[in-house]
């Protein structure tokens, strides 16, 4: 571990091997299928997720923030394991109470250099962060530089998925009753992204592919400097390809190929978000 160790929530929806390429420690937050529960990445995986969420009579599933005492427990093992000071860029304060549980946790550790990040977003978006937070510390600036930098750049972040419903958004009070409604009523086919720290909906089209066919209009409205292509395992591989394809293709200017992420939801933001979306968590270039 370096001197300045990244963590980061499991809402991030980083890949497993792109985490710990990156040295990036996740947190985990709790799935519940009814009185079943269960950590991200630890008692269930991505794919198990769906599975579960796709089976007949399956409870609909919530999350909750992990304690303070797991961010207490992952804070002082990166001290152990030789870092100098922590910086931890998590979900939005208005979306999840794990900010809430990191900072109790820091309060715990009055003598140790953390720093806390409220990205105001949530899934691939804070992953980028936790990214960016890593590609800083490697220059050598020091942790409160780094934080800095990353706190720089979230309003280059952003977010655009169509879903198939907003069904799920509904039950787990992401979104109210009301909008919720006008998805369900008008059949509709909603795109979602989030504003002042919160999930709206952004606009709404009558079918499935015009509503992707909206998203990647607004996904490639500027330069981008990073993109991450988000889907779930419903969705054939085959669309999935389409979908980055006609996307890439339309990014003004282009973008480095290594810069461009394909991974799927996972269990700590697909509660909220249902199966068969397509979309793009972004960093427009400066």
């Amino acid at each position: 571990m370096g001197r300045i160790a990244v963590v980061t929530d499991s809402t991030a929806d980083l890949p497993p091997d792109l985490a710990a390429a990156a040295e990036i420690t996740v947190v985990p937050l709790w799935v519940r299928f009814g009185a079943a529960e269960y950590r991200h990445g630890v008692d269930i995986t991505t794919a198990e997720f769906w599975e579960r969420l796709l089976a007949a009579g399956s409870d609909i599933p919530t999350t909750a923030a992990p304690a303070p005492g797991v961010f207490r427990d992952v804070f002082e093992a990166c001290f152990a394991a030789g870092a100098e000071a922590v910086v931890c860029p998590l979900i939005g304060s208005k979306l999840s109470g794990t900010l809430q549980s990191a900072t109790v946790a820091a309060s715990m550790l009055p003598n140790r250099e953390i720093h806390l990040i409220d990205t105001g977003t949530t899934s691939m978006a804070t992953g980028m962060a936790a990214i960016l937070a890593t590609e800083l510390a490697a220059t050598g600036i020091s942790a409160a530089a780094v934080a800095e930098g990353v706190r720089s750049r979230l309003p280059d972040l952003d977010l655009f998925v169509a879903v198939d419903t907003l069904e799920y958004l509904r039950r787990n009070g992401r979104l109210s009753a009301a909008r919720a409604a006008i998805g369900t009523v008008l059949s509709v086919k909603p795109i979602i992204t989030v504003r002042d720290g919160e999930v709206v909906l952004d606009r709404s089209t009558r079918t499935r592919a015009k509503a992707r066919e909206l998203a990647i209009e607004l996904i490639t409205a500027a330069p981008l400097e990073r993109l991450a292509i988000m889907h779930t395992p419903t969705s054939p591989q085959a669309e999935v390809d389409d979908f980055r394809n006609r996307l890439i293709a339309r990014i003004p200017g282009g973008i480095d190929p290594a810069k461009v992420i394909v991974a799927q939801i996972g269990s700590s933001t697909g509660p909220h978000l249902g199966p068969d979306l397509m979309g793009a968590i972004l960093l427009r270039a400066r």
